[in-house]
């Protein structure tokens, strides 16, 4: 059998090729999974996207399964005990950020309905397919990521500059940002 084709940033590392082929880029729908890689992404800025990955499993046992309602209650107290915990990136501003956040997510719900209503609503439900030749072509920003920033910052959401909230619009499925000879940019044209 012949191996599959895809974007060179999986590289080889199991734990990436996973993501690169079950998740990245995938429509994600759920406002549960929404607010995990938003929080995830946000944890992300300044360090690589492996590191993240590789604590995963403990972010999700800390922030509760990012269960919003529940993140949105943490005090002081559980800022504290989260910046002991070694299995997350022991960031304050990024925890505190992370709870910020989860308070302004349920009053998107509460205004939206859902948070998937209003984030897939920049594109009328339906995810932009780019057609990049090479990831050399994939920017790392574009006007809509910079508008969504926008709306969120003056919503008062941490961690979401235009960068960031491109990486999540990619994470989430917004964008098919992979590369066209790549065997998911195809299954993604497909099943869309």
């Amino acid at each position: 059998m012949e191996p599959k084709c895809r974007c060179s940033w999986a590289g080889d590392i199991p734990i990436y090729v996973d993501y690169h082929d079950n998740e990245w880029g995938r429509p994600t729908h759920d406002d549960r999974e929404l607010f995990e890689l938003l929080v995830l992404e946000g944890a992300q800025a300044g360090l690589s996207w492996l590191t993240i990955l590789k604590k995963r499993e403990a972010y999700r046992e800390a922030f509760d399964n990012f269960d919003p309602a529940k993140v949105a209650l943490y005090d002081d107290a559980k800022v504290e005990e989260l910046m002991t915990n070694a299995g997350i990136v022991r960031n304050c501003r990024k925890i505190t950020a992370a709870i910020v956040n989860a308070k302004l997510f349920l009053d998107v719900v509460e205004e939206f309905g859902s948070f998937d209503a209003f984030i897939w609503g920049y594109v009328d439900g339906n995810p932009i397919v780019n057609h990049w030749r090479t990831e050399n072509d994939i920017p790392a920003t574009t006007p809509l990521s910079d508008r969504i920033s926008k709306d969120l910052k003056q919503r008062g959401f941490k961690f979401v500059g235009s960068t960031i909230v491109y990486a999540y619009m990619q994470s989430i499925g917004m964008v098919n940002d992979h590369v066209v000879d790549c065997f998911a940019y195809q299954e993604l044209v497909e099943t869309r």
